[in-house]
């Protein structure tokens, strides 16, 4: 049976924005999507989805909700196989529950109760970080979301956290007949920023090492999609920043994201801390386990 696509609905503008995202990405993979709505969350939220237009109860709201996004996923690709579910559960929780049995989770960038400075909303944050299977925050602007770019980010970082999402950038790319940016960031290290003969030296003996690493990781993956363009940098600079860059004109951006095993809190590094708050097009955060 093929696993679904979920997608974490609570009737905000962000959350139809993931669920015209997933209702695509779902069609791409050939697989179910899977809308979840969890009916706790109006307990504390003060907003209210603008197609509702009445006060009714908790449970009707959330199915209503749930009912609305499917249609909507539907219209949008008539053929895609759509489920709804709407569960007395808290959304984080409804969410990594669902996750065990998902392709991948797909998720807006903030809801109904999210202050609107925020750059990523707090549910978002909390599955991204703990979740067993990859994590799409859907974020950018709307060129970035509709795929115009043809142009899929992968941010190669150190070997323990990147088979995964290595595997993963690669299928995105096959299935969108794009191209493959992998991305792996250098720096001098403290030491060699004196001015001194060898520093030009020194930077093309770090930009090897990053250029080596990357046909290290890639490896395994470009041999199994041969189909796949794949364009290999090496850049200078803090990771985080680098890739940020590189989000600007990209259709998607995928991190792997370290999960140790007995460790129950937040479980994300830096980089992909960053792209979840401040990336301009949707993010994936794939887990590796360590």
């Amino acid at each position: 049976m093929e696993l679904p696509l979920v997608v974490g609905v609570d009737g905000s503008d962000s959350s139809l924005q993931a669920v015209d995202w997933a209702a695509d990405e779902a069609a791409r993979h050939g697989v179910p999507l899977r809308l979840v709505h969890a009916s706790l969350w109006e307990r504390y939220e003060g907003g209210r989805p603008s197609f509702t237009t009445d006060r009714p109860s908790e449970e009707i709201m959330a199915e209503h909700i749930a009912a609305s996004c499917a249609e909507r996923a539907q219209l949008r690709n008539p053929d895609l196989k759509v489920s709804i579910e709407a569960l007395p559960d808290d959304p984080v929780s409804a969410l990594l529950n669902t996750g065990h049995e998902a392709f991948a989770l797909v998720t807006g960038s903030r809801g109904r109760s999210e202050l609107a400075g925020m750059l990523l909303g707090s549910v978002s944050l909390a599955v991204a970080a703990r979740a067993v299977c990859p994590v799409i925050v859907v974020r950018g602007g709307e060129r970035n979301r509709q795929g115009s770019f043809g142009r899929v980010v992968l941010g190669v970082g150190d070997s323990t956290e990147g088979s995964t999402a290595v595997r993963f950038a690669f299928h995105e790319a096959e299935v969108r007949g794009c191209a493959l940016d992998a991305v792996r960031a250098w720096r001098y290290p403290a030491h060699e920023y004196v001015d001194q003969p060898l520093l030009e030296v020194a930077a093309s003996v770090h930009e090897e090492r990053a250029s080596t690493l990357l046909t290290d990781q890639l490896g395994d993956a470009a041999r199994d999609h041969p189909q796949v363009d794949v364009r290999r940098r090496s850049v200078e600079g803090p990771a985080h920043k680098v890739l940020l860059n590189a989000s600007g004109d990209a259709d998607l951006i995928v991190v792997g994201a370290l999960r140790r095993h007995g460790h129950f809190g937040l479980q994300l590094g830096r980089v992909a801390h960053a792209l979840l708050h401040h990336a301009e097009c949707p993010v994936a955060v794939v887990p590796q386990r360590a």
